[in-house]
C-alpha cells in the first residue's frame, strides 16, 4: 500500500469525491484506510459507562485505498507514488510530479 498513517489524501471517487483528509489508520490486508472527516457512518449503540445516553453515534468508516491519492507536501498536488530502493536497501516513496522524497522505510 502506498498510503501510510498521517498522509494527507484527496478522495478521487465515491460520494466524498474532491474532499481532503488525513489518514488515521490503515488496514493493509483489506486494502482499506480510515480518513479523518470522510465517509461518516451511523452506528446504534447501547447505553454504557462511556456513553450513558446510548443512541445513534456517527463515526468515520473505511474507504478503499484505490479511491484516494496522496497529496505531496512540497508541491501540494495529488499524485501517484513511485517507489525506489536506495543503495543502502531502504525503500523510499517519491512524488511523481516534483520527484520529492516523501518517506524512507525499511
Amino acid at each position: 500500500m502506498n498510503v501510510i498513517k498521517n498522509d494527507n489524501v484527496l478522495v478521487i471517487a465515491g460520494n466524498e469525491k474532491g474532499r481532503q483528509g488525513r489518514v488515521l489508520k490503515t488496514y493493509p490486508k483489506t486494502q482499506r484506510i480510515l480518513v479523518e472527516g470522510i465517509n461518516f457512518i451511523k452506528r446504534h449503540s447501547r447505553p454504557s459507562q462511556q456513553n450513558p445516553q446510548g443512541g445513534i453515534v456517527e463515526k468515520e468508516g473505511t474507504i478503499n485505498v484505490s479511491n484516494v491519492m496522496v497529496i505531496c507536501p512540497k508541491c501540494s498536488n495529488a499524485t501517484r507514488i513511485k517507489r525506489r530502493i536506495l543503495e543502502n536497501g531502504k525503500s523510499v516513496r517519491i512524488c511523481r510530479n516534483c520527484l520529492e522524497m516523501l518517506t524512507v522505510s525499511g
